[in-house]
Formats: C-alpha cells, sequence, structure tokens
C-alpha cells in the first residue's frame, strides 16, 4: 500500500476494528452474512495495509495489484477495509445493503472505486484473476504487478475454479496468489460432510500449483506466506488459510449456521464488547 506500512500489533487492532464494523453493518443491515466476514478479517487487514500495492487516493492507478473477491457475499469485510484505507468515508458502511447503496450485499465494480469486480455467482473469482495475470506476465509486460484473489472453501464445490486452475497450471501463472478461507463450513453445514475437500493441498499441487497451509487468523503467518509466493517465479501460488469462522465472538465461532445470518440488536451488542474485550488483550508487535 501507498504510505507506511502497520505493525504487527496495529495491524492486529485494525482487523479487530474491521470485526466490530462488519458487525454494526450487518445488524443496521438487517441480512447478509457474518461467520467468513469475520474469520475473513485477518486476511483483508494484511492486504489492504501491509500487502497490497495500491494507492485509496488514486484507485485506477495503472501500476496497482489487483484484487478480487470471489466469494462475494462476505463483502463486509472488504468494504469496512476499503472505508479504513480511503476509498470512501466510513459513515457509508452503515448504508450497506440498502436500496440505492453503493455497497451491495454483493459487490459491485461500477458502484466503488477501488473495487475490481463484479461479484456473486461463486466459482469466478480464480478465472478473472487468471485472466489478469496472464495478461500482466504474457501480454502488458508488467511482472511487477500482483493479483490476488480469495476464494471461499464451500466455492470450491464450482467446477469452473478447477478449469480456472488448470489454467493457471498450464501457463505457470507466478505473479497469481491465491488464498482459499478454510473454515469448514457453507450454507448447508460442514464442508466435508456437504463435499468433501480433502486432501486439499494434494489437489492445488496436482494442478502444478505451489501450496502452502497457514493460520489464516495469524497475520504474520498470512503476510510471511504472500512474501514467499511473491519468490516463486514458475507456477502459480495457492495460501490455503485455516480460519476460524465467526472468528472474535464465541457465540458465531465454528456455527455454520451463522454462515448466512445477520446479528440481531442484543446479539451485536454483545458481540461488539466481545470484541472490544478482545482488543484489550492485543500486545505491541514488530515483524
Amino acid at each position: 500500500m501507498v504510505g507506511d506500512k502497520l505493525t504487527l500489533s496495529q495491524l492486529q487492532h485494525k482487523a479487530n476494528d474491521l470485526r466490530q464494523d462488519v458487525i454494526r453493518m450487518l445488524e443496521a443491515a438487517g441480512s447478509g452474512h457474518t461467520a467468513g466476514a469475520l474469520g475473513m478479517a485477518d486476511i483483508l487487514a494484511a492486504l489492504y495495509f501491509n500487502i497490497l500495492n495500491i494507492d485509496p487516493k488514486n484507485p485506477d492507478w495503472s501500476e496497482r495489484d489487483i484484487f478480487f473477491l470471489s466469494n462475494g457475499h462476505t463483502v463486509p469485510i472488504q468494504y469496512a477495509a476499503m472505508a479504513e484505507a480511503g476509498f470512501f468515508d466510513k459513515s457509508e458502511l452503515m448504508t450497506l445493503r440498502k436500496l440505492g447503496s453503493r455497497l451491495q450485499g454483493h459487490p459491485e465494480r461500477t458502484m466503488l472505486p477501488g473495487l475490481e469486480t463484479t461479484s456473486g455467482p461463486l466459482g469466478s473469482g480464480l478465472s478473472q484473476a487468471a485472466g489478469a495475470a496472464y495478461a500482466f506476465q504474457y501480454l502488458d509486460n508488467q511482472k511487477h504487478r500482483f493479483v490476488y484473489t480469495i476464494m471461499g472453501d464451500g466455492e470450491l464445490d464450482e467446477g469452473n475454479v478447477w478449469e480456472a486452475a488448470m489454467f493457471a497450471g498450464k501457463y505457470k501463472l507466478s505473479q497469481l496468489i491465491a488464498f482459499v478461507d478454510r473454515n469448514n463450513i457453507q450454507i448447508d453445514g460442514n464442508t466435508e460432510d456437504v463435499m468433501p475437500l480433502e486432501n486439499l493441498r494434494g489437489k492445488w499441487e496436482s494442478f502444478g500449483w505451489y501450496v502452502m497451509d497457514i493460520d489464516g487468523n495469524n497475520i504474520e503467518s498470512i503476510i510471511d506466506a504472500v512474501n514467499t509466493a511473491k519468490a516463486i517465479t514458475n507456477r502459480p501460488c495457492m495460501i490455503i488459510a485455516h480460519t476460524v469462522p465467526g472468528k472474535g465472538v464465541d457465540f458465531i465461532e465454528y456455527d455454520y449456521k451463522w454462515h448466512g445470518v445477520p446479528p440481531n440488536a442484543d446479539q451485536a451488542k454483545s458481540a461488539i464488547e466481545k470484541l472490544q474485550a478482545n482488543d484489550d488483550q492485543i500486545t505491541s508487535g514488530e515483524f
């Protein structure tokens, strides 16, 4: 990101602040997806405040990295990160899912500066990211720009994900860095009950990807994995980020029923209190 990068403890506080914004947004909207958005806060904080080469004051900057959110229903956490980064005023967060709002339940590319794609149908993000990475690597000679995408693990049930995986492997798209939010839940239950995914690492490796398994709620591990991925020059990289759905709010954590349910007023109040208490537990830390 253009400007000074945050320290580790600052990033941890930022992720916790983003989680609180998500709770407030979803409670105000009365609809939306809670568990995945909370679980992905550490990844989005790392991306927007450390990893991505972007400029919120110049969102169409020709040298920017590209980020595609494939599991678009988790977009409240992206909106929260974008507002915190300065793409738009934070007061607009409370318009989530309102009629006429720029902040719809799935991102719409033309609605907000800094959104690179419209996502709704699951499974499309990796294809879009692979296309952009191919253009950078083979058509535009922009070897310094990276393309990032996040997919949900339930999203891997979609066949077009694996078509994109083959394409990226064939063309050795080394500027493509993908995350799977491996939280083990989807709308109908646990992923391994609905459609088993394991051996997930082996699947991606068989398509020619360099694969890392990390703690997706550990910001230092996220940044380290991306730095490793950027040093891999002969294949695309997959970061399987094991996250806790509903991270930071104990009555939401691990419960698939919170996949697409917002908190009511009492639940939101309790969740904010728990997150504020978590914030007090963060200790100072540097990289």
